[in-house]
């Protein structure tokens, strides 16, 4: 197989888990017969440097023309003074609108090796597997006006919450199209007791709901699943909410699983054209040190064989070697409980010994079989 992916690395980190991420994606195309062509773009504050737009035209043409998208990282304090429109995030922002990106998927899932590094005691977090489905193109990140005004002499500012029904409506299929797949249990997440927004998302909700008579769905109150999440995190299934809120629990979640460097993510088109990408940010203050975690990319580029390509014993064969590695007991800095330390780059060696050694078995089985 001959697929394009297009490589955002971004800012901070994002460099050094993109990097150690295309050996490992190498080392699956060598073992598993594909061609991968990476194709790099531009974007956040590294393209506000060297072509004044934080997404320009050229790194649009590179997504256009891929089979999927790696996305590492973007910000970073020394574009904090730039006016609102240089800002490395509206990068960001604007790729979700241009590619109508309107779905993020974040899976919470604890590996049994990690257990000790979550902030929460074992028996909470043992066995957690959810994911949450965040809508990505509207509410108030994109809502009109967002601006500071004067309001008789006085400074005053406004954002805008906006949603329209189309938009509700396909984020909540999206989510129960997953709780198919699942334990069929959706959790649609809101603040119905004060906001318009959520009162009509809430009834689309039941309306959507209503389309899948074998999905169980509950209606929780935003406040309550923040709660919820530290006090029962197993009782989730399919998490499903509005953008700002799926921004907050989704962050929130990633300390289920001991570090925000374990959490990995998707973001999905209609076109079909899909984003991976670490939840984590740019972490400027490691950037350089060879000491961030890159698994979190790594698991992405594991959904990106799965559900763009539709490659999933390789999909399978990158956890299982993620998996593998954190056994040995190798850890990244973030994951402070014990284990033996490991640069950003050793990881990804040792992730991709751990592919080799499975495949060659494999191939040792096949022979014989």
């Amino acid at each position: 197989m001959k697929k394009t992916i297009a490589l955002l690395p971004g800012d901070g980190i994002g460099k050094e888990v993109v990097d150690v991420t295309v050996e490992v994606l190498k080392s699956v195309a060598e073992h598993f017969n594909h061609q991968f062509q990476f194709n790099y773009g531009l974007i956040g504050g590294d393209a506000i440097d060297q072509k004044g737009n934080p997404l320009p035209e050229e790194t649009l043409e590179v997504c256009r023309n891929a089979d999927a998208i790696i996305l590492g990282a973007v910000g970073g304090p020394k574009w904090d003074q730039n006016p609102v429109e240089l800002r490395p995030e509206r990068g960001l922002l604007a790729l979700r609108k241009e590619l109508d990106l309107f779905a993020n998927l974040r899976p919470v899932k604890t590996f049994e090796s990690l257990l000790d590094s979550s902030p929460l005691k074992k028996e909470y977090v043992e066995g957690v597997d959810f994911v949450i489905v965040r809508e990505l193109t509207g509410g108030l990140y994109f809502g009109k006006p967002s601006e500071r005004i004067d309001y008789n002499g006085e400074e005053a500012v406004v954002d805008t919450l906006f949603y329209k029904r189309a938009e509700i409506e396909r984020i909540l299929v999206s989510a129960f199209e997953i709780a198919k797949t699942r334990r069929k249990h959706v959790t649609s997440v809101d603040k119905a007791n004060v906001l318009e927004s959520s009162r009509l998302w809430r009834e689309v909700a039941e309306e959507v709901g209503a389309r899948y008579p074998d999905v169980v769905l509950e209606h929780m109150l935003v406040d309550n699943a923040a709660m919820q999440l530290i006090r029962s995190p197993k009782q989730f299934d399919v998490i499903v909410t509005e953008n700002m809120f799926g921004d907050i629990l989704s962050d929130e979640g990633s300390m289920i699983t001991g570090s925000l460097g374990m959490l990995s993510s998707a973001s999905l088109s209609s076109s079909g054209l899909h984003l991976y990408e670490p939840v984590h940010g740019s972490a400027p203050d490691i950037a350089g040190k060879n000491i961030a975690n890159p698994i979190a990319t790594i698991l992405s580029a594991a959904m990106m064989l799965r559900q763009s390509l539709g490659l999933e014993e390789e999909a399978k064969a990158i956890e299982k070697a993620v998996d593998n590695v954190l056994n040995s007991g190798l850890r990244t800095a973030d994951l402070a409980d014990g284990g033996k330390f490991a640069t950003t780059t050793e990881i990804g060696e040792e992730i991709k010994n751990a592919l080799a050694d499975d495949y060659e078995i494999i191939n040792i089985i096949n022979n014989y079989s």
